[in-house]
């Protein structure tokens, strides 16, 4: 159980209530100061000392991770949205890149995982990133089993739909492409790939 004291008066009545509360300081922050936020920063805000915060979180990476995964849910939403009736597996995933890659700049926690710097050493392939993958491509209006795909393949698709999304992100081109121009480029390269899963001989 999270100690009485700080929290602004009013302390979590669980571990879990103290987690979310932590998440949701840091979303807070992190949409103010952008990544430079610390253990301390989060420690502060809430009126608690940083061993309480580290009770939960034993990095401030490991916090980063959890508070990029939670502050997404409402850019997933609208990705959606905007994918809706596409059901061919290339195409969703081309929009998909596109749309993700023009809200980034808005969203700093989506920002912090398609640079990667959420993770010193897993980075794009941490199992929070993943997860974030499958639930969104989970999303799609694609009957993925019909297309031949199965949970191994889809893993894998994520992996390397999440690495194709931070190569651009970190490094657009220089010029960097229209989006009309990048659209094209995914689709010859990328959708060619995503059409027929290929698994080994």
């Amino acid at each position: 159980m999270a100690g009485r004291r700080g929290w602004g008066g009013s302390p979590p009545g669980s571990d879990e209530e103290a987690s979310r509360r932590i998440v949701a300081a840091a979303v807070e922050l992190i949409s103010r100061k952008d990544t430079a936020i610390s253990i301390a920063d989060v420690a502060e805000s809430l009126g608690v000392i940083r061993q309480t915060v580290y009770r939960y979180f034993p990095s401030t990476d490991a916090l980063l991770r959890a508070a990029a995964i939670a502050a997404v849910a409402g850019f997933l939403d609208r990705l959606t949205e905007h994918l809706v009736g596409i059901e061919n597996p290339a195409d969703a995933v081309v929009e998909a890149v596109i749309y993700t890659l023009n809200e980034a700049p808005r969203i700093p926690q989506l920002g912090i995982m398609l640079s990667g710097s959420h993770s010193h050493t897993e980075g794009i392939t941490s199992d929070e990133a993943l997860s974030f993958g499958m639930t969104m491509i989970r999303r799609f209006d694609v009957d993925w089993e019909r297309h031949g795909y199965d949970e191994a393949d889809l893993r894998e698709l994520v992996e390397y739909q999440l690495r194709t999304m931070q190569s651009f992100f970190i490094s657009p081109g220089n010029p960097p492409r229209s989006q009309d121009e990048l659209r094209a480029y995914l689709r010859r390269w990328v959708g060619s790939t995503v059409a027929v899963p290929h698994r080994p001989a």
